[in-house]
């Protein structure tokens, strides 16, 4: 059963069986083509091959040993060759009439272009190539066997993708001047991408990255004000293939280099029983609330969004187990399903792994990995919080109960000691843990790795210890008839050396501050380790006959099976993402090529009239259309490659200064939502999968619970706090309270329930609160201007008054790439000096005075004016100086001041006949399991 057909049974009242829920995953993530006998094997051993390549590649081995040292484009090179062979061998190619019309139109419309631009004389072999791919394309793809056919497109593939690492020496001496042989492998390398991207990733990418490669031969035929010159193939080639400008660039050195180690990091720590783990943890601790088990499943996606970036394979890891529970309770199979997707898909804005991004990031926007966790993780942390509420809110309409508990917990206060007890202890382990490495490094020197992993291995074995203890953790059938919540202690014990790896990545990224490649190589070498050796070590630890494995040796294989699973398991999730950032190459190469980037800021303001809430709306639109075929990392490159320098742009044209980090998370933010939305979300049909719902239904309720998500992004370009930026550690304390009780109201609104079912009055007073405590500087900037205009010839006399440090802001009007004029915003810190003059020059600028104008006459290389987008024959039009102003946060009274009244308004409503919840009560609730 092919992707189509597993989403046509998704939408059956009776759900699917799990070896069709299995074929989904594969079919969209892992490949769904894995044929008996040798042929089946060599697609596994290639898999684990490249999680070796991977794991040399990242590590500090190569240059230990002198041998093995690739640079950068050679490992891409290679990167991209596992993924195309692997796309061809385990992806069977879909023949349904629009996907042939697709796979042969695509090839002979491509093959016109490059014919039509090519020199003299290469008409002939590029016909031929192209009549090649659509013969094999014509002969058919089986998804029980690789015929003869395939086997020829993946070596061919392979052989195109490592051109470029056999010849990297002979090319780097012609870049700019393709020969023959440059044609030949790069126009094959192209199309094989094309048709392994159709097959991996369905149509849209490919067709997408066809228009933009379409576009760079067709410029002079385009619209006048997207139109240029047009290219010859000798430039596409040469840009797209044998330079770093376009397959070979930036999204695929990123995957090369940081986003495999972070996946297969994922995969391993999923077999070696960490995702089971996290659930059980998350049921043991939750499961007994109102709505207990669609909380559990809210917390446990969170935990394994922690580790995996793909929101399919999150929402059948914990939706086998959670919706069937959320379905005893209470939740009806389409809510139960969104609640899962919508949990699930969140897991990829969760630092520290956030699928790709993140490592894009870091790349486009230019700063440190952590600084992208910084300002990431308060967003995530609230919009998951508010979606736990918002499970509680539906529990309370539906009057439903949680699981039963299989103990009596003890009183209140008792807990609420032990719970402070717990949280004291392991603040001070995490003192000494800090403090204590920071005096071994310097202490011992050299030795400190050893040191340090002897140190890790002793916490390993202590919580095995601990473990061992413990009844080992299965997987409960959600279906039995009874079902009963694990005790939270012996569970939580039970893994808690699952946490290690955990710590000794974010150790690794956040406080040793190490590259992300080499902190994923560290993170997965533990974890290797742990693999191999806690089977063995447990059985030594709870003795043979508790363990029920007799032998050692049983033990050991069973050890060495895990990890062969998890590194096949993590090559076979990453051919996806490899294919999917070689082929958004070509379109960020095409704009850059084309210079396409600057035309579309042109369009962009013109329909949106120059108004920076439309350019979101329309950039939120497009990445919707663009993510309901599109991957969400190829999403996020395309149109952050184009729209993300056009928000910057008119942000200072409209007055606000938007830093590039919280555009490219916006971008980001709405690539998600793609997989949630009807009618194309295959996380939500996924879940419809498992829950027997119709899926469409799925996406929609999915839709409303995600939009906190949608609020968010929003909410962080005009108030730039939420994503931690220039604020101190107290500030961000009080702006995750503040900004968590505002989504919290948020939600409460949309979800139409506070206390008690919400008229349209209280809804709308809510929403308006949120606003308020979200963004109080908008009603505190009409209470009193937050600046104080000046005129031009004032320059000067300004800055001299201007409080050293302070925000510093200029009118500027000039032209801007292309020659039209415009006007923006820029601003800088005011420097020190004794004088305006000297501040002047200390900001590295030089201008001339003509009355009551002032045009800007140099601006030094590399001075702050400069960086911030000042340039000669510029006129300053205007000088703003922060003004006194109170405290935006007094805006925060009247807030809560309504919010009293709300409060008040449904407290009334409640009757005393429903508990004062006024929730309806569940007729049936579920009964604990008698003893016994």
């Amino acid at each position: 059963m092919d992707a189509a057909a597993v989403e046509n049974a998704a939408s059956g009242a009776g759900g699917l069986s799990q070896a069709e829920i299995d074929e989904l995953v594969a079919s969209s993530d892992t490949g769904a083509r894995t044929p008996p006998g040798w042929v089946g094997r060599l697609i596994l051993i290639v898999a684990f091959c490249w999680s070796l390549f991977q794991i040399w590649i990242a590590s500090p081995l190569p240059f230990m040993v002198n041998w093995g040292i690739l640079n950068d484009t050679e490992t891409r090179s290679i990167h991209l060759a596992f993924a195309m062979f692997l796309a061809y061998l385990a992806y069977p190619a879909e023949r349904s009439p629009v996907q042939m019309v697709l796979a042969i139109g695509v090839p002979v419309f491509l093959a016109l272009l490059f014919i039509n631009g090519a020199p003299p004389g290469n008409a002939w072999w590029i016909g031929l190539v192209a009549a090649m791919l659509v013969g094999a394309i014509l002969l058919g793809s089986p998804k029980s066997r690789i015929p003869p056919w395939e086997w020829v497109l993946a070596i061919a593939s392979v052989g195109a993708a490592l051109y470029i690492y056999i010849f990297y020496r002979e090319i780097s001496g012609r870049v700019g001047a393709p020969i023959r042989q440059d044609f030949v492998f790069a126009v094959i390398g192209l199309l094989l991408l094309l048709e392994a991207t159709r097959r991996s990733l369905g149509p849209a990418l490919m067709i997408v990255a066809t228009v933009f490669l379409a576009y760079s031969f067709l410029g002079p035929y385009m619209p006048d004000i997207i139109a240029h010159k047009g290219n010859s193939l000798s430039e596409v080639v040469n840009h797209q293939w044998i330079t770093t400008e376009g397959v070979f660039g930036i999204a695929l050195g990123v995957s090369t280099s940081f986003v495999f180690l972070f996946v297969l990091f994922g995969a391993l720590l999923d077999k070696a029983g960490a995702g089971n783990y996290f659930i059980q943890v998350a049921f043991s601790l939750m499961g007994h609330m109102r709505g207990g088990p669609a909380k559990a499943a809210v917390v446990s996606s969170a935990m394994t969004g922690l580790i995996s970036g793909s929101s399919i394979a999150n929402v059948v890891t914990t939706g086998t187990f959670t919706i069937p529970l959320m379905k005893r309770v209470g939740f009806s199979a389409e809510r139960a399903g969104a609640v899962e997707v919508a949990s699930s898909v969140n897991g990829q804005i969760m630092p520290p792994v956030m699928g790709a991004a993140a490592f894009l990031m870091v790349e486009y926007v230019g700063i440190p990995y952590f600084d992208v966790v910084k300002h990431a993780v308060l967003p995530a942390s609230i919009s998951y919080i508010a979606l736990v509420y918002i499970v509680h809110l539906e529990a309370m309409k539906a009057g439903m109960e949680g699981l039963p508990r299989a103990y009596v917990p003890g009183p209140w206060m008792r807990r609420l000691v032990g719970f402070v007890f717990g949280v004291l202890v392991l603040s001070a382990l995490s003192m000494l843990v800090y403090y204590g490495m920071g005096w071994v490094r310097p202490t011992v020197g050299g030795a400190a790795g050893y040191v340090i992993f002897a140190a890790l291995t002793a916490a390993y074995i202590g919580l095995m210890w601990v473990g061992s203890r413990e009844i080992p953790l299965r997987i409960d059938d959600p279906n039995a008839e009874i079902t009963e919540l694990p005790l939270p202690g012996p569970t939580v014990r039970s893994g808690l050396h699952y946490i290690l790896p955990v710590v000794v990545l974010v150790w690794a990224l956040m406080i040793d501050r190490l590259s992300p490649g080499l902190s994923a190589f560290w993170a997965t070498a533990f974890m290797i380790f742990i693999l191999l050796t806690q089977r063995p070590l447990m059985l030594m630890l709870r003795g043979q006959d508790q363990m029920g494995e007799r032998r050692m040796g049983a033990a050991l294989r069973g050890g060495v099976n895990d990890l062969v699973d998890g590194m096949i398991s993590g090559a076979r999730n990453m051919i996806g993402i490899g294919i999917a950032t070689a082929t958004a190459g070509i379109i960020v190469g095409a704009v850059s090529q084309t210079g396409v980037g600057s035309a579309l800021a042109d369009v962009v303001e013109v329909l949106s009239g120059g108004n920076l809430l439309a350019i979101l709306l329309l950039t939120a639109v497009l990445s919707l259309i663009l993510g309901m075929g599109l991957p969400t990392t190829a999403n996020y490159i395309v149109v952050s490659a184009l729209l993300a320098p056009v928000i910057v742009t008119l942000g200072q044209q409209n007055g606000l200064l938007v830093p590039l980090i919280a555009v490219h998370l916006f971008v980001f933010y709405f690539g998600i939502m793609a997989d949630v939305t009807p009618p194309v979300g295959l996380a939500s049909f996924a879940a419809a999968a498992v829950s027997g719902g119709d899926p469409i239904k799925t996406g929609v309720v999915a839709f409303f619970y995600s939009l906190r998500t949608a609020a968010l992004p929003f909410l962080f370009i005009f108030n730039t706090d939420l994503l931690l930026i220039d604020v101190t550690w107290l500030q961000g304390i009080f702006v995750f309270i503040t900004a968590t009780i505002a989504m919290l109201l948020f939600a409460a609104a949309t979800q139409g329930w506070f206390l008690t079912r919400s008229n349209i009055l209280e809804s709308a007073l809510l929403l308006l609160i949120a606003f308020s405590i979200f963004r109080p500087g908008f009603w505190m900037d009409m209470v009193a201007p937050p600046w104080d205009d000046r005129p031009p010839a004032e320059l000067v006399q300004a800055l001299a008054e201007a409080p050293v440090g302070e925000p510093f802001r200029l009118e500027v009007a000039g032209l801007n790439d292309i020659g039209n004029p415009v006007t923006f915003r820029v601003q800088m810190p005011v420097p020190e000096g004794a004088t305006g003059e000297e501040r002047l020059q200390a900001l590295g600028v030089d201008v001339i005075q003509n009355g009551a104008e002032v045009v800007i006459d140099n601006v030094a290389f590399d001075s702050p004016a400069q960086k911030a987008g000042l340039d000669w024959d510029q006129t300053v039009t205007l000088v703003r100086l922060p003004a006194e102003t109170p405290s935006k946060y007094w805006m925060f009274i009247p807030a809560f001041l309504l919010l009293a009244v709300v409060v008040w308004l449904q407290r009334r409503r409640i009757g005393p006949e429903d508990g004062g919840t006024g929730a309806v009560r569940d007729p049936a609730p579920i009964q604990p399991r008698a003893a016994g």
